[in-house]
C-alpha cells in the first residue's frame, strides 16, 4: 500500500491547480462560468479552482449526450457490463489516492474515504452481473394464439445531481446502473468538492477511450444550484437523481415533475435507534457512536437521535459519556483521529445555532459542543460532538442539522419508542438494539418502523450496495444502489404478439365490418 501524500495524489488523478469543470467525456469544454474555489476543511488551504458551467457549454453538453444515447443503447448489455467492469479495475487502482482526496477535500476520515472508493468498486461488480439480468415478464393473454411479455428499454439521458458528503460513491451508484441499463449521464457534483468529480472524469475517460466508447456517454458539469436548476428544467433529461436537502428535493421535484420528467430523490434523514432493556449495551454504544459521529455527523444515514429504555438510560448515558470522552477529533488523514472538520464555516455556523436552540428549548447537554480553535484547527471548521437530553417535540430535533449532534430520549413502552422514532417529517435509516425476537418483529412489521430502512442490532449507517437505498416522507421515496433499483433508469413496455390467423379483441369486444 503505497503512502500517497496529496500532492501525488492530485497528480495522478489528474488535478491541477486551474481546471475546466466541463466535459463531453474525451473533451474538457471552455467555459466563461466564475471560478470555483475548493478549500479543504482540513486545513482551510486552496487545493484547486474549477471553472464552472455555462449555458452554451450545458447545451453542447446535452447535444453530446443525446448523440452518444443514440449508439450506447444499442451496444448489447453484457458488452456495457465488460466496460463497467474496467472501470472497477481503474477504481482498484486508482483506490488510494481518490480516497485521499475524498478525505482531504470533503474532511472525512481517510479510511473512510477510502471504504467511499470500495463502494464504487462493490457497484461496479454488482453492475456487471446486473448487465446479464436486466430481465421482463411474461404473462398469459386472455386471448387465443397470443403471448404478452414486458421488457426494460434504456431511458435516456439521466442527470446526477450529488451531494458533498459522499463526493464519489452515490454518483456510482447512479451511473454504473444507468450505464449498464444503456443509458448516458450528466453529472453534477457538489460546488464544495468540484476536484472529487474531475478526478473520477478523468478516470472514467481513460477506460472509455480505451473501448471506444463514444464521447457523451459520461459527462460532468460543476457550478452552483443554478446549474441544477438547468439539469432539472432540460426536457432531454427524463430522468433526474438528486441527493441533497429536503429544501432542495422540493424545489427540484416541482421543477422537473412540471415538464413530466421523473426525479429520484435522495433527501434528508433523521435516525434514531432504539435501545431497549434487553439490548446488548456494548453493541449498542458501539452502534450508536459511530453512528453519531461518523464523517462528523454529516451523512443523511447519521444516528441523530437515541430513543433509550427508562430502566437503561442512566446507564447508557453514563456509557456514552465515557466513550465521547476518548474521540480524537483533528486531521482526518491522520488515522489516530476518529473526527475530522465540517465541511466549511456554514456548517460550524449551523451547528453552533443549533446548540444554542437545544438550550432555547429546554434541553440539558450531557456532553458540551464548542467549536475548537487554535493549533491543527486553523480552518475553523473543527467541532466538539455533543449529546444533549430533549423532548421529541423540540423544534430543533425535527430538524436534521448536518454535524455531529445526538439527542437521548426517555421512552417506556416499545409501541411509545416506535411512535417516537415515526415522529419526524423525514423516513430514511432506523435501528432497534435489542436481543428479545418479539421486540425485533414488531419494530420490522408494519406498524413498526416507517423508514426506508429498518436494521436490527446494526446502527443506521453503512448500508450495503446489494439492498435498495433511500427512504419515505421527506426523505423522498427514492431507491438507489441495489435490489431492483435498476428499474427507475429504464423505461417499462408491455408487448402482445398474435400469432394466430384472426384478430380476436380483449375483453370479449365484438367489431364485425
Amino acid at each position: 500500500m503505497k503512502n500517497f501524500g496529496i500532492v501525488e495524489a492530485l497528480d495522478v488523478l489528474g488535478i491541477k491547480k486551474s481546471n475546466a469543470g466541463t466535459s463531453t467525456g474525451q473533451n474538457w469544454l471552455r467555459s466563461s462560468g466564475v471560478a470555483i474555489e475548493s478549500f479543504s476543511p482540513v486545513d482551510g488551504k486552496l487545493i484547486a479552482r474549477v471553472q464552472s458551467t455555462d449555458e452554451k457549454a450545458f447545451e453542447k453538453v446535452i447535444a453530446t449526450s443525446q448523440k452518444a444515447f443514440k449508439e450506447w443503447r444499442s451496444v448489447p448489455a453484457p458488452r456495457r457490463g465488460e466496460i463497467v467492469r474496467q472501470i472497477g479495475e481503474a477504481l482498484r487502482k486508482h483506490k488510494e489516492p481518490l480516497g485521499k482526496l475524498v478525505s482531504y477535500e470533503m474532511g472525512k476520515s481517510y479510511q473512510e474515504g477510502l471504504g467511499e472508493v470500495q463502494e464504487m468498486i462493490d457497484i461496479c461488480d454488482f453492475a456487471v452481473g446486473l448487465s446479464r439480468q436486466l430481465h421482463g415478464f411474461t404473462m398469459h393473454s386472455e386471448r387465443p394464439h397470443h403471448r404478452m411479455y414486458e421488457q426494460y428499454h434504456p431511458l435516456g439521458v439521466v442527470g446526477i445531481i450529488s451531494a458533498f458528503n459522499f463526493p464519489v460513491a452515490v454518483w456510482s451508484w447512479n451511473s454504473m446502473l444507468a450505464w449498464v441499463c444503456g443509458d448516458v449521464c450528466i453529472w453534477k457534483p457538489s460546488e464544495k468538492t468540484p476536484l472529487c468529480g474531475i478526478a473520477c472524469q478523468n478516470i472514467i475517460i481513460n477506460v472509455f477511450q480505451k473501448n471506444g466508447v463514444p464521447e457523451g456517454v459520461s459527462c460532468l458539469v460543476n457550478g452552483d444550484y443554478k446549474v441544477g436548476q438547468l439539469i432539472a428544467s432540460n426536457k432531454n433529461i427524463p430522468l433526474v437523481s438528486a441527493t441533497g436537502s429536503t429544501r432542495m428535493g422540493k424545489a427540484l421535484s416541482t421543477t422537473v415533475s412540471g415538464r413530466l420528467g421523473r426525479a429520484l430523490l435522495e433527501l434528508g434523514g433523521n435516525n434514531a435507534i432504539i435501545i431497549t432493556e434487553h439490548a446488548d449495551l456494548e453493541m449498542a454504544i458501539r452502534g450508536a457512536l459511530f453512528g453519531a459521529v461518523g464523517t462528523a455527523g454529516q451523512r443523511c444515514t447519521t444516528t441523530r437521535r437515541l430513543i433509550i429504555h427508562e430502566k437503561i438510560y442512566d446507564q447508557v448515558k453514563e456509557q456514552l459519556k465515557k466513550a465521547y470522552s476518548q474521540l480524537r477529533i483533528g486531521n482526518p488523514l491522520d488515522t489516530g483521529n476518529h473526527v475530522g472538520p465540517l465541511i466549511d464555516t456554514l456548517a460550524v455556523k449551523s451547528y453552533t445555532a443549533a446548540l444554542r436552540k437545544v438550550k432555547e428549548e429546554g434541553g440539558e447537554f450531557v456532553v458540551k459542543g464548542g467549536v475548537l480553535n487554535g493549533k491543527g484547527y486553523e480552518s475553523g471548521c473543527y467541532v466538539k460532538p455533543a449529546i444533549a437530553e430533549v423532548k421529541n417535540e423540540y423544534s430543533i430535533v425535527q430538524q436534521e442539522t448536518f454535524a455531529p449532534i445526538l439527542y437521548l430520549i426517555k421512552y417506556k413502552t416499545l409501541e411509545e419508542a416506535i411512535e417516537l422514532q415515526n415522529g419526524v417529517q423525514q423516513g430514511l435509516s432506523s435501528s432497534i438494539m435489542t436481543t428479545n425476537m418479539r421486540e425485533m418483529e414488531r419494530f420490522l412489521s408494519s406498524g413498526g418502523s416507517d423508514c426506508g430502512i429498518a436494521n436490527v442490532n446494526i446502527g443506521t449507517s453503512g448500508a450495503e450496495i446489494g439492498g435498495a437505498f433511500g427512504g419515505e416522507k421527506e426523505t423522498g421515496g427514492g431507491r438507489e444502489s441495489g435490489s431492483d433499483a435498476w428499474k427507475v433508469y429504464m423505461r417499462r413496455q408491455t408487448n402482445t404478439i398474435n400469432f394466430g390467423d384472426t384478430l380476436p379483441l380483449a375483453q370479449g369486444i365484438k367489431f364485425e365490418l
